[in-house]
C-alpha cells in the first residue's frame, strides 16, 4: 500500500501547502519563470465550458490539475466526482482539462502542479465566470391619483453587476429618467401615465428588460360641447366629450329635469369619452338650454348647451 501512496506524496504536500497560502477567491498566477505555464485568466459565461490549459515539457514526470486544496486530476487519473470536469489533453507539451456548464461557484483559483527532478512546481490561473444580467424583482403594475408620488424598483443580478436604466416610452420622452435601481416621480401626472421600462445590462449577453404599468387616475374634464341650430323637423345632435380615469359617466338635464331614453324621439347614447343626445325630429319643446355632467369617483364637469332653431 505505501507504494502506491508514496509517489504522490509531493501532490499531498502541495495540497497542504496551497491550502494555507492561496486564500479562497483571490486571483493569483505563480510558479517558476516560463515553467510550467497556465493560461492566462479565463474568463467564461455561466453555462459555457473552460479550458483550463498548463503548457508542460520531457522534463516532467507527474502532472495534476487543483481547485484551490482540492485535486481533479492526477495524470490520466481523475480524482474529481464532478462529471462535469473532463481531461483534454495529456501530452508532452500540454495538460488541459475541461469544465462543462461552468456555474459561479466554478470561479476561483486554480493550480497546475508538476513534479520534476522531484521538486513540485506550480502556475496558477484564476476562472472568472460571468453571468447574465436577470431582472429578480420589480415594481407591479400601479393604479394612483394625480399628485401623488410613486417610486419603482427594479433589482437584477449579474456578473459583473449590471448596470440598471429607467426610462419612460412615450414619443415626447427622450432618454433615460433614471440611471439606478429606483425611479421616484413626485406630484405625478396624467400625463405621465403609461408604460415605464427598465433595462439592465452588463455586456455579457443582451440586456434584461421589464415594463410596469403607471395608470393615472384624475377627475373628468370636458373638452367639447357646441350650441347647436336645427330647423324644426330635422335631426340634432348635441355631443359632450370628456377626458377621465376611471371613465366618466354622463347625465343629461334640460333645465332641471335629467333627460333619458324613455323620452320619444330622443336616443341618448354614452361612451367612455363622449355622450351624445340625438333628436330624430326637432319639435318647438325640444329647444333650449340642456346641460352635461361628466363624473367619476374623483369629481365631477359639467357643461352648457344650446339647441336653438334656424331656418
Amino acid at each position: 500500500m505505501m507504494g502506491v501512496v508514496a509517489p504522490w506524496r509531493w501532490l499531498l504536500a502541495l495540497c497542504l501547502r496551497l491550502l494555507f497560502l492561496v486564500p479562497a477567491g483571490v486571483p493569483v498566477r505563480s510558479g517558476d519563470a516560463g515553467f510550467p505555464k497556465a493560461m492566462d485568466n479565463v474568463t467564461v459565461r455561466q453555462g459555457d465550458s473552460a479550458i483550463l490549459r498548463c503548457t508542460v515539457d520531457n522534463r516532467v514526470t507527474r502532472v495534476a490539475w487543483l481547485n484551490r486544496s482540492t485535486i481533479l486530476y492526477t495524470g490520466n487519473d481523475k480524482w474529481s466526482i464532478d462529471p462535469r470536469v473532463v481531461l483534454v489533453a495529456n501530452t508532452k507539451s500540454q495538460y488541459s482539462i475541461e469544465i462543462q456548464n461552468v456555474g459561479i461557484y466554478d470561479e476561483g483559483p486554480y493550480t497546475c502542479s508538476v513534479q520534476t527532478d522531484n521538486h513540485p512546481k506550480t502556475s496558477r490561473v484564476h476562472l472568472i465566470v460571468q453571468v447574465p444580467p436577470t431582472i429578480v424583482e420589480i415594481s407591479s403594475n400601479i393604479v394612483v391619483n394625480e399628485g401623488n408620488n410613486v417610486s419603482l424598483s427594479c433589482i437584477a443580478t449579474g456578473r459583473p453587476e449590471p448596470v440598471v436604466n429607467w426610462r419612460y416610452l412615450s414619443p415626447k420622452a427622450h432618454g433615460f429618467m433614471s440611471e439606478d435601481e429606483y425611479l421616484e416621480i413626485t406630484g405625478i401626472t396624467r400625463e405621465q401615465s403609461g408604460v415605464y421600462e427598465c433595462s439592465a445590462a452588463n455586456d455579457v449577453s443582451s440586456p434584461d428588460v421589464r415594463r410596469v404599468k403607471v395608470t393615472v387616475n384624475y377627475p373628468p374634464s370636458i373638452l367639447d360641447a357646441r350650441n347647436i341650430g336645427v330647423p324644426l323637423g330635422h335631426q340634432g345632435i348635441l355631443q359632450c366629450d370628456a377626458l377621465a380615469v376611471p371613465a366618466a359617466e354622463f347625465i343629461w338635464y334640460k333645465e332641471d329635469k335629467r333627460l333619458s331614453d324613455s323620452r320619444k324621439g330622443v336616443k341618448v347614447e354614452n361612451r367612455d369619452t363622449f355622450s351624445r343626445v340625438t333628436f330624430f325630429n326637432v319639435s318647438e319643446q325640444d329647444y333650449g338650454n340642456y346641460t352635461c355632467v361628466a363624473m367619476n369617483r374623483l369629481g365631477h364637469s359639467n357643461a352648457s348647451v344650446i339647441l336653438f332653431g334656424k331656418s
